[in-house]
């Protein structure tokens, strides 16, 4: 795709490129523009929509270029409060003299400092459904062996809302089979009686009028929140008499997926689990979050700690600031300190200028030290310091500089252990202890494992733009037995691996990595294994997959296991591992 001439449209349009080709595999229209409202960027869809070309697009004032689609509501870069409202549906002409009955979208972009520097507009075709429903009748079931082969999920209901209708690519996208909801309220696929989308489906039987474009969401069978856009009309049969209502809905993941990769803003719908830990977490994290109060977040390797300190600051007071993110174990010990809190000019050979810190880039928002067990003892009284007086010396400077942020830390290693090994100062490890949220590893909330393979599977099909495949019983025997030492992280892999070898509509045992389907299952009975030598087997493949999974490196296996390199040898030793 060619993009704008100049630097700063060229990186706007490179950003959101693979976005605009993903809505070229769906057949939906988009286009990007950066702050100045200039296009940099237009997919082969929004100009077959349009009947415009991309050099007769590229490098112009929207407003010049799309005067057959107006912006009817404000513009998301000054109003970004209203991203994601759209446009009523309009009518276009493409090339071909054809109508085509649009439905506008628009979601601004966030440069790194979280500043609007740009929007993205989709620009959804509907008339093909539209002309189908328009020749509809209650009894026409010709046409709904049509509905049911559409790639949009449909269901109908009678006037009591009982669904009668329920296609295959509602099954798909809720994961019920149709027998499970025939005959049934279809308030049972929405959250309740009071679901803003019932209430909009009533509304349109109840006055004859069509609810268009509206977004909502959606309950699927394990009971995650799916978003969706959905489209409520009454049904009239031959006398013109209302029988009852359709819906028409899009699983919206993969825009939901664009809205948060734009504007890395999260909230608790991103994260998954039923387990009475996890809500735990969650019920904390809902009182904690609005306050200023310093967090650490403690967990195993990929247990979500990213993904928690990015909801706690979307749902803060601080969520318009930046999220400036500060990985300690991956800096050099060397490097560390001038990447934190920044240099002066001629703090050390080669500083020719002055050059903030990463504390400086986080001014007004948030702060995420992650792996902070792994920062040097040399550089904790200086954070410290910016703990209980919010100021530091940048390296080399003579005067102190003021901050305003919050601070999240992180580690896969319990700092207590740390303090009591001389490793991390006692008084540092109290003041980022002031709320604790530990992180269960997955093992231990097995419950959870059949939401987070659906959730999963869907998010990465959705930005393939494919239908999720079913998993055969064996194969999810063999999910649900696995310990998961990479824990969430490991079993999105596991998940990747399996669909890109899956060529067909569902996933069996071969299309699990090796090193899964070798695990023996561990639920074994009671009778037949000791209770010591069952934690044993456990901890025996759980040091085994760990270290597959690390290639046979040791330090990253340890890691990856939470314990010390020593520790790892030493019950590799006992248990006749090698690698």
């Amino acid at each position: 795709m060619t993009t704008a001439k100049t630097p700063p449209f060229n990186r706007l349009s490179i950003r959101c490129s693979h976005w605009l080709e993903v809505m070229d595999e769906l057949n939906i229209g988009a286009f990007v523009a950066d702050g100045s409202r200039r296009i940099t960027a237009i997919n082969l869809s929004a100009q077959a929509l349009l009947g415009l070309r991309e050099p007769e697009v590229v490098d112009r004032d929207c407003r010049e270029v799309f005067t057959g689609v107006p912006c009817t509501v404000q513009c998301v870069m000054h109003h970004p409060d209203t991203a994601g409202d759209q446009d009523p549906d309009m009518e276009v002409t493409d090339e071909e003299n054809q109508r085509h009955l649009i439905t506008r979208m628009a979601t601004p972009i966030f440069n790194h400092r979280g500043e609007i520097s740009g929007c993205m507009t989709i620009l959804q075709d509907h008339s093909p459904i539209t002309q189908l429903i328009d020749r509809l009748h209650y009894e026409e079931k010709s046409l709904k062996i049509i509905l049911d082969n559409l790639d949009v999920g449909i269901f109908t209901v009678n006037r009591g809302g009982l669904i009668n209708f329920f296609n295959r690519a509602a099954e798909t996208i809720t994961g019920y089979d149709r027998h499970q909801v025939l005959g049934q309220s279809c308030t049972m696929i929405f959250s309740g009686d009071q679901a803003p989308d019932v209430c909009l489906l009533q509304e349109s039987i109840a006055s004859g009028e069509t609810r268009s474009s509206r977004q909502g969401r959606m309950t699927d069978k394990d009971g995650v929140t799916i978003p969706i856009r959905a489209n409520y009309i009454a049904l009239r049969n031959e006398k013109d008499v209302i029988m009852g209502g359709l819906a028409t809905f899009h699983d919206m993941t993969l825009a939901h997926q664009l809205n948060r990769a734009i504007s890395n803003r999260y909230t608790f719908h991103d994260m998954i689990g039923k387990d009475p830990a996890m809500r735990r977490i969650f019920e904390m994290v809902a009182v904690v979050a609005p306050s200023d109060t310093t967090v650490l977040l403690e967990g195993a390797t990929g247990t979500g700690k990213d993904l928690l300190a990015k909801v706690i600051h979307s749902a803060s007071l601080r969520a318009a600031h930046p999220l400036v993110k500060v990985n300690c174990a991956a800096i050099p010990e060397n490097l560390i300190e001038s990447e934190i809190f920044g240099y002066v000019q001629g703090a050390f050979t080669g500083a020719n200028r002055d050059k903030p810190g990463r504390f400086s880039d986080a001014e007004g928002g948030t702060i995420f030290l992650d792996e902070i067990g792994d920062l040097p003892l040399s550089l904790q009284a200086k954070l410290l310091r910016v703990l209980e007086d919010r100021e530091f010396y940048p390296l080399g400077s003579r005067g102190t500089v003021k901050v305003d942020v919050r601070i999240v830390s992180a580690t896969n290693r319990q700092l207590k252990n740390l303090v009591d090994q001389g490793l991390f100062r006692q008084d540092l490890f109290y003041r980022l202890n002031v709320m604790r949220i530990e992180l269960p590893p997955l093992r231990e909330r097995r419950g959870d494992l059949p939401l987070l393979i659906r959730h999963i599977a869907r998010s990465l099909c959705a930005a393939r733009a494919a239908v999720p495949p079913a998993i055969a019983k064996t194969a999810m025997q063999i999910l649900l037995n696995y310990d998961y030492p990479g824990n969430v992280r490991e079993l999105e892999n596991i998940l990747e691996h399996a669909l890109i070898l899956c060529r067909e509509s569902m996933i069996q045992p071969d299309h699990l990595p090796d090193y899964v389907r070798q695990v023996q299952p561990t639920f074994l009975p009671p009778k037949i294994l000791d209770p010591r030598q069952e934690s044993h087997n456990r901890e025996h493949q759980r040091i085994q997959a760990a270290l597959i999974k690390a290639g046979g490196h040791r330090h990253k296996t340890a890691q990856a296991l939470g314990m010390e390199r020593t520790t790892l040898w030493r019950k590799m030793k006992k248990y006749g591992i090698h690698g």
